[in-house]
């Protein structure tokens, strides 16, 4: 692929550019233009003329559009994947798997602009309302504000743009610095598809951007992913707006002694280091009943280590660099000040540039900041536990919490524990990382705000209109 340019949604000044870096070799594969305060007036213009034509399309129109443009990515699907490998860095089979989720995505959101319309409203059942008729309909917010992460640069970009148009709404996006030209690679294709230039607009700036465009009143709507410093920074600062955030997680998987456990650590492996462990509900901490824990940590040692990590594009990698070279320091860090604490490294801690190899720890101090945190690197730690109320107790007490996940042969002892884990979703016999773009998506505590997959989106982003016939 030839280097892309961007070309500047705001025109009439001459926008500074950044450069887009490949994260494994550091070569500049595009470059965006680079907005701020300054131009905000100019995309509320484009971003009010967008609501003005989404919210006059009809809801087959929404529809007809967006399920075009899952067809469109299906034809195009073998350059969205290249596209993803070179800027986010996922390996090529990662990044093929990540487009058919997009896929799945956009032929959601245009099931949902067709189907979730409203419903009949009973006022005859009432005293008083027996002549009565009525119901309500989902009508648009307006202008939603939608600001995406690098870890799945296609997909997590359909969940905001694809509810958002189903409902009718415009959107001002503000993709990853690290990922906008997959962004802009999707925005494109739905236009291709029949979708209004001005329905979504697409910025690139720093934090100066966004935090202008989170406090515009106007804007109805801020839908964030990422980080809970930047989600609590975005609610100081957007004021009586609707706000979805989904902030991260640190997921404990609790395997029990009666698991299958070939089985478990198969999927806890595959849920550790997939997209280089930049996943919100990866693998992250593992807790072990004791008396299946070496037999436990042998099998998961060994099937780390075959793992194989390096360049993206190549079939046979499973483990690609991370988006950059500083996090992969970071994460180089935090394994060296959990070992500096009286951690145990039982792999890994080896980093070539922006590849940080699966690293597997045990005794991890449960003051580190890699216990505590969302590590979002290719790090795990193992654990063992004694009891059922120790294992919840453990897995509990962090304050981020997306997914968990429990391996066990006993039906009860799983709804058990599934009922008592503070998690947005509790996988039984899988890894904390499985989701479908259907279901409901986020956290409990400070995990999340609101719900993504595609129906629940759509209906943060509509609001209810009552219609009600006096006979």
């Amino acid at each position: 692929m030839s280097e892309l340019v961007i070309a500047p949604v705001a025109t009439g000044m001459f926008p500074r550019f950044a450069a887009v870096l490949n994260p494994y070799d550091g070569s500049e594969i595009g470059r965006v233009p680079q907005h701020d305060g300054a131009d905000v007036e100019r995309i509320l213009d484009r971003a009010r003329l967008g609501f003005t034509l989404s919210s006059a399309m009809s809801r087959f129109q929404r529809h007809a559009a967006l399920e075009r443009a899952a067809g469109l990515l299906r034809e195009r699907a073998g350059v969205a994947a290249d596209l993803i490998v070179r800027e986010a860095g996922k390996t090529i089979r990662q990044a093929r798997k990540e487009v058919r989720r997009a896929i799945t995505t956009l032929s959601l959101s245009a099931e949902a602009a067709r189907s979730n319309a409203g419903e009949v409203i009973p006022f005859d059942a009432f005293e008083g309302s027996e002549h009565r008729r009525g119901w309500f309909t989902r009508e648009p917010l307006g202008i939603v504000l939608a600001i995406t992460p690098y870890n799945d640069a296609l997909n997590l970009v359909a969940h905001k743009l694809g509810p958002a148009i189903a409902a009718g709404n415009s959107v001002i996006l503000k993709p990853s610095q690290f990922t906008p030209l997959t962004a802009q690679f999707l925005v494109d294709l739905l236009v291709d598809a029949g979708v209004p230039d001005e329905i979504v607009t697409v910025v690139h700036g720093d934090r100066t951007l966004a935090q202008a465009l989170i406090a515009v009143r106007e804007i109805r709507m801020v839908s964030f992913t990422g980080g809970f410093a930047t989600g609590e920074a975005i609610a100081r600062g957007a004021g009586l707006k609707r706000l979805a955030m989904e902030l991260g997680g640190n997921a404990p998987v609790v395997v029990f002694d009666d698991a299958d456990l070939p089985a478990a650590v198969e999927a806890c492996v595959s849920g550790a280091f997939w997209a280089a462990g930049q996943n919100c509900v990866g693998v992250q901490r593992i807790l072990v009943q004791r008396a299946a824990y070496e037999e436990f940590r042998e099998r998961f040692v060994a099937a780390s280590a075959t793992l194989r990590a390096g360049d993206p594009a190549q079939e046979s990698t499973d483990v690609g660099p991370m988006i950059g070279v500083p996090s992969a320091e970071r994460a180089e860090r935090l394994v060296e000040d959990a070992i500096a604490a009286g951690a145990v490294l039982l792999l890994g801690n080896r980093r070539d540039g922006a590849v940080f190899w699966p690293t597997v720890l045990e005794r991890v101090p449960f003051s580190c900041e890699l216990w505590a945190d969302e590590v979002f690197a290719p790090i795990v730690m193992l654990e063992p536990f004694d009891s059922e109320e120790q294992a919840l107790s453990l897995a509990n007490e962090v304050e981020f919490s997306l997914h968990s996940a429990v391996f066990t042969r006993d039906l009860g002892r799983a709804l058990r524990v599934a009922e008592r884990l503070e998690a947005g979703g509790v996988m039984i016999n899988d890894s904390s990382d499985y989701r479908v773009d259907g279901m409901p998506f986020g956290g409990a505590k400070y995990g999340s705000m609101g719900r993504e997959g595609v129906r629940f989106a759509f209906e943060e982003m509509t609001q209810p209109k009552v219609v009600c016939i006096s006979a």
